[in-house]
Order: structure tokens, then sequence, then C-alpha cells
């Protein structure tokens, strides 16, 4: 667990083995840290409103609200109804990606040959992101159809002039980002290489996913103050919470 917290804040401390997927229900205002143990690079992100799953992480509300396709410490993953799931208060990486998307059995394929199946291959098949999301969604009554493009975390993407994407290496062992839950969010994480990720080598590396019980924000927190987009999201977000704990009291 990190040192700088004491046991009794911890609520859950878990290592995602390569290549392994995890998923977890972050309460409101608790905090996930994922570190990248080996520095690989392999962490794709999902995220629901976890009371009412059909309102999941949007990708270009995310980067269009903020003008940002890199998230980092102060930025905020936004849903498609506007408001927040998730806050960044903490990234030793320098940034997460929001353009490549996850990889598919296909891509995996293309890239690094046939991996094999379970059967064939065991845990050192070569897994992929649309496969371990669906395996964790089903976990919580959700399927296939309730993928929607992800965050791709310790990574960075460049788009050329020609539109196309490219993969830069800014990769190192023990980076960590922490994620503040504005709302009781459920989390999806594959430990699985970046789609872009230019190694001819399948090579995952593990996470580690922990959970404690930060402090409440602040009114001057730097996550809900920095637009007046965010405070919009973080009312909204508010109101919704609101409302929620009115209709569970009643």
């Amino acid at each position: 667990m990190p040192d700088d917290l004491p046991d009794n804040l911890i609520l859950s401390d878990e290592t995602i083995p390569a290549g392994a997927y995890w998923t977890g229900v972050i309460p409101r205002w608790s905090t996930l840290r994922i570190t990248d143990v080996d520095g690989a690079g392999a962490a794709a992100l999902l995220a629901y409103n976890a009371e009412q799953p059909s309102e999941r992480y949007n990708a270009p509300d995310t980067t269009k609200v903020q003008n940002m396709v890199f998230l980092t410490e102060g930025w905020l993953l936004l849903s498609d109804l506007g408001r927040v799931l998730f806050s960044i208060t903490a990234d030793t990486s320098g940034g997460q990606e929001t353009l490549a998307g996850g990889t598919t059995p296909a891509t995996v394929v293309d890239r690094y040959g046939d991996g094999g199946t379970y059967l064939k291959r065991r845990n050192q098949r070569y897994s992929n992101d649309r496969d371990n999301f669906v395996a964790a969604l089903g976990r919580h009554g959700l399927d296939q159809r309730d993928i929607v493009p992800n965050v791709n975390l310790f990574a960075r993407v460049e788009v050329d002039d020609d539109g196309g994407m490219r993969f830069v290496e800014t990769r190192r062992a023990g980076c960590h980002v922490d994620l503040r839950a504005e709302m009781n969010v459920l989390a999806v994480l594959s430990a699985t290489p970046h789609v872009l990720d230019p190694s001819p080598v399948w090579r995952p590396g593990p996470l580690r996913a922990t959970v404690w019980r930060s402090p409440p924000p602040t009114a001057s927190d730097r996550c809900r103050t920095r637009s007046d987009e965010a405070r919009r999201a973080f009312d909204n977000t508010d109101a919704y919470w609101s409302r929620w704990q009115a209709r569970g009291a009643a």
C-alpha cells in the first residue's frame, strides 16, 4: 500500500497480474490509486455510475468540455450526462491519453501473432482489452454492449499532420495516478499493452489498485475550480448525489 497512508484508511490493495483485469466499486470521495509496477504502460480504464451503469465515461465530452486530450492532475473524467465520475488528484506519470481506445482480438493477432487460447496457454495467452472488459462487466450484469472508448493510463499518443496516431514513449516503472470518485463509480481495468505499443513482443505488466478513504474536496479544490465548465459539471454531480441520497432515505 502507499507508504503515506495509515492502515485504517485502506479499503483494498490488490495486484492485477499482467494481462488480467480488475473491477471494483469506488465509493464517493474515496480514491483509486493505479500504479504501473513495471513501467509497461499497460492499463486501459472504463468507468460507470455504479448506481446507474447506463451513465458511463464519455471520451468526446471529456476532451471537448476541457479542451484537452491528455488528462493529468486537475482534470476530470466526465460521464455522458455531464457529471464527474473521477477527478485526477495526483499523477506522476505525465498523462493519460483519450484517443486510441483499447485492443481487440484482431489487433492483438495483427501485431503479435496468434497467442493461443486459455485452453492452450492458460495465463500466458495474449489477452486483450475487449475480452477483459466483457469478462469484468459480466460480473456486474453488463455485457459487450456497454463497452465504450476507454482511457489509456500511463500512455501518450501524438497526432501527425495526416491524422495518424503515433505512440510516444514515456513509460516509467512505479508511476501512479490517483482518481477520486465523485459518485459511487464502477471501475474496470485491463492490464494489457496499449493498442499502438510499437513493441513486436507482447509484454504486459502488472498493475496495483489501491483504494482508500480520502478527505472530501474543499471549496477551493483544484479539480472543482479549474474552469466554469468544471464547476457546472460538479454542480450537476452534487445535485444528482443529493437526489440519490434523498431517494435512498425515503
